[in-house]
């Protein structure tokens, strides 16, 4: 199975759909099944500390999933996520982060995989998720 949407098509997809998104992330690669989307820096997101926020993680997390499965699906906006499960695994530095998506199953109706997490400052994960997306039948196809 290939890839339905270009690195380049998908930016544009959530800069359309998600304005909010623009200033916040870059998708960087969509390999099969997979995304790598960068989290840009930004000060909102900061915590007491000079670390990120468990929100702003994970919210990378779900975008990352997000992107990975519309790249092999095409740009059904109605995806949604139905379970998501996450470990903290070390302080993320202030600054940059970015995720590696990974689908591990595909279906009609859902898509299954993970989430590894990384600081921009260090090589080694500081989260760990799992999600579980639900993908609109058919025949919404015409909302996208």
């Amino acid at each position: 199975m290939q890839n339905q949407m270009s690195v380049l098509e998908m930016n544009r997809f959530l800069t359309s759909a998600f304005p909010e998104v623009d200033t916040r992330y870059r998708v960087r690669e969509l390999p099969e099944m997979g995304a790598i989307i960068d989290k840009l820096p930004d000060p909102r997101d900061l915590r007491p500390g000079g670390t990120l926020s468990g929100a702003a993680i994970f919210e990378l997390a779900d975008i990352s999933f997000y992107v990975a499965t519309l790249a092999m699906i095409g740009p059904k906006a109605l995806t949604v996520t139905t379970s998501a499960a996450i470990d903290y695994m070390r302080k993320p530095e202030a600054g940059g982060m970015w995720a590696e998506a990974r689908i591990l199953k595909l279906g009609r109706a859902l898509s299954v995989g993970d989430v590894m997490l990384y600081s921009n400052a260090h090589d080694k994960p500081v989260a760990h998720a799992n999600l579980t997306f639900s993908i609109p039948p058919r025949e919404s196809a015409g909302v996208k």
